[in-house]
């Protein structure tokens, strides 16, 4: 028989994606519809078969970040610190008084620093090893952002970075609940960031066939479950959520947005790059998330799904969802995000978690846009194109990353004993 678990809550979000900066702007976007995808600006696209990807507009670091500090700082590290700033001001956290060697940080990234790799590189190359940054490597290696925000608030508690693909993030948030459980913290910073909209990276993944090509359609492109998909979209952003038990947080008075009620991981120890074709290793990370939050298959109102846009990827998780629910599918909404934001890689997770959070908080599931055709293999209700308002009390979120990494969080709409 499994211990008791203790209730945690989100008390802080921070969130800056494609869409929007913010918990309004980011639903607003989400409940129009909107896509984030467009021509790449932020290198020369020419010379990358893909030309498009879903960039963050109009972020300024500065206004989260000194500028001293921001321009030695990877644009992973300064979304992510700034997302962190933002869910840290939200729990109005300077003005708490707590133990803040029990306050820690887990916050992920799938790659890192590969801006400033590139950049330092190029420069390398055309102009040798003395003319290397002293910051790059602190700019560069991925537990830096995590670093960041310990120093920043003098935080002694857990810190570290997680990485496992694209489900980086939700590895970090899964953590952090494990370390409050386990007594080793009473609040936790946890989610993760992602910026590599770089040459080198679009190339990479082109290379691997795993981005859209569709240059001519930037905004249709990210069309998970259609049946013309032809790959993800690249996208950048980061989110940040702060946990905490809730009798701490009953007994502040703090706004709970919801609960974090069961965690579930597994591998599918089967391939680097595709899923199971069976989802069998989703299948067992969503069982275990269940299992812990004490709950059925009955009880999950909504998905947010890995959903890519990818051929494989799609019909396999979908598979693996039937397989597990069964006759209870008829009650679920699933969608993908990913077909407004892209496919953010490491900070994918901690960006649907917050999508999820606030389904709950407006009782309505986002839409996966883009179904133009859908694919005939895909025979579950994918919110297609318009939000579906409705009761939400559970909703199940799922991320997968190369390597056969499987991640689900269980979000519940809070309510007092």
């Amino acid at each position: 028989m499994k211990p008791q678990r203790r209730r945690i809550a989100i008390t802080g979000i921070g969130v800056i994606t494609p869409i929007g900066i913010g918990l309004q702007a980011f639903w607003d976007a989400m409940m129009a519809g909107k896509s984030g995808a467009g021509p790449i600006t932020l290198y020369d696209a020419s010379q990358t078969e893909t030309k498009f990807a879903c960039e963050v507009k109009g972020f300024d670091p500065t206004a989260y970040i000194d500028r001293k500090t921001a321009i030695r700082m990877d644009r992973y590290c300064q979304l992510g610190v700034s997302a962190a700033e933002m869910a840290l001001e939200d729990v109005k956290f300077e003005s708490l008084n707590i133990d803040r060697t029990r306050v820690g940080v887990v916050f992920g990234t799938g790659i890192g620093g590969m801006i400033t790799y590139d950049a330092q590189f190029r420069t390398y190359m055309q102009s040798g090893a003395s003319r290397i940054s002293p910051f790059f490597i602190p700019m560069m290696i991925p537990d830096i952002a995590a670093g960041h925000i310990s120093i920043r608030h003098k935080l002694h508690g857990p810190n570290y970075a997680t990485a496992s693909a694209c489900a980086t993030s939700l590895n970090a948030i899964i953590d952090a609940y494990m370390l409050i459980q386990m007594g080793y913290a009473d609040m936790m910073i946890c989610g993760g960031s992602e910026a590599v909209i770089t040459p080198l990276a679009v190339a990479g993944f082109n290379a691997a066939r795993a981005l859209s090509t569709r240059n001519d359609d930037p905004e249709h492109a990210s069309r998970p479950y259609d049946r013309d998909r032809d790959g993800f979209v690249m996208g950048e952003g980061a989110a940040a959520l702060v946990l905490e038990p809730v009798e701490s947080a009953e007994k502040r008075g703090a706004h709970i947005y919801a609960e974090l009620a069961g965690v579930g991981m597994s591998a599918d120890a089967y391939h680097l790059t595709a899923p199971h074709p069976e989802g069998e290793g989703a299948i067992l990370s969503m069982r275990h998330a269940m299992d812990e939050a004490g709950i059925e298959p009955k009880h999950i109102e909504y998905i947010n799904a890995h959903g890519t846009s990818t051929p494989l990827g799609d019909v396999a998780e979908v598979l693996a969802i039937k397989k597990l629910f069964g006759e209870d599918i008829q009650g679920v909404s699933i969608s993908s995000t990913k077909s407004m934001i892209g496919h953010l890689l490491g900070a994918a997770g901690a960006v649907e978690s917050v999508a999820c959070i606030l389904a709950i908080q407006h009782q309505c599931v986002p839409p996966t846009i883009n179904i133009f055709n859908l694919d005939p293999a895909i025979d579950v209700d994918v919110t297609p194109n318009t939000p579906n308002p409705r009761r939400i009390n559970y909703v199940l979120n799922n991320g997968f990353g190369f390597g056969g990494h499987n991640c689900t969080l269980i979000f519940r709409k809070y309510a007092p004993k």
